[in-house]
């Protein structure tokens, strides 16, 4: 009987659906928390202007919570979408690597992976530095140096996950409902569009952790992306988009 269990909790089913349901819930709480830190609090409190216990806080009391959500939702949507490929069954085959929809959905992990690498590995570390020395200006300490060099790498992770997360979704969905998604490529198509596809993200993630020439500076270089705003952010994310469109226009095609 359970060899022909075909219900919820069969393999196939869990792969298919089970797992895949609980990636998109919790994709949506991750990205729609990374949608409001970007397009929300950060203008918000940067009003605070000379309210600095206020927007102390906002820190401490909102921005702490939100954050452990955040960065749990970013964990569990990795998770589940790692147990997607590992569940379904043949996950990998019919020319995965060659398809549209393996080079696709390729994409979506790769930058999801560095999305999710960025929420741990840069702004939940430097955010801790953030939200300590607002607890402790609330307490009548001195103010750590440190906080604002922080605040900053954790912005720009933050402002780039935003850029790359378009993109991300983009090809999340194009896994299912392009018409270019069963199309059988060349090697040629497949190894020229990894190479533009990969130098793109590399330089937008060096950028995003200060490796450029011009580091950290505001305004300076690639950064302009990231310090003009909500209107900068929303142009540099939906440019990439149209940059990731048009290589599969031109190397998606059989």
């Amino acid at each position: 009987m359970l060899a022909e269990y075909s219900g919820f909790f069969s393999r196939n089913s869990l792969g298919t659906f089970g797992f895949r349901w609980l990636h998109i819930l919790a994709g949506i709480t991750w990205i729609g928390l990374l949608y409001y830190f970007n397009f929300v609090q950060v203008p918000a409190f940067a009003e605070y202007g000379d309210e600095a216990k206020a927007r102390n806080i906002a820190l401490d009391k909102v921005a702490r919570r939100a954050l452990w959500w955040f960065r749990w939702a970013a964990f569990s949507t990795f998770v589940t979408g790692i147990l997607i490929t590992v569940v379904t069954e043949k996950y990998y085959s019919n020319n995965f690597g060659k398809s549209g929809r393996g080079l696709a959905i390729t994409t979506g992990m790769i930058l999801g992976t560095i999305m999710m690498l960025n929420v741990w590995g840069v702004i939940w570390r430097n955010q801790k530095v953030v939200l300590a020395n607002a607890a402790n200006l609330i307490a009548g300490g001195q103010a750590d140096p440190a906080a604002a060099a922080a605040g900053r790498k954790a912005l720009m992770a933050s402002r780039q996950n935003t850029v790359f997360s378009v993109s991300m979704l983009f090809f999340m969905v194009f896994t299912a409902h392009s018409f270019y998604q069963g199309n059988v490529l060349s090697g040629g198509k497949v190894g020229t569009y990894w190479l533009i596809a990969l130098i793109i993200i590399a330089v937008l993630e060096l950028n995003a952790l200060g490796l450029m020439p011009w580091k950290t500076e505001v305004n300076k270089g690639l950064n302009k992306l990231y310090d003009n705003g909500v209107r900068g952010t929303l142009i540099a994310a939906f440019g990439l988009w149209v940059i990731f469109l048009i290589l599969t226009e031109i190397f998606f095609k059989i």
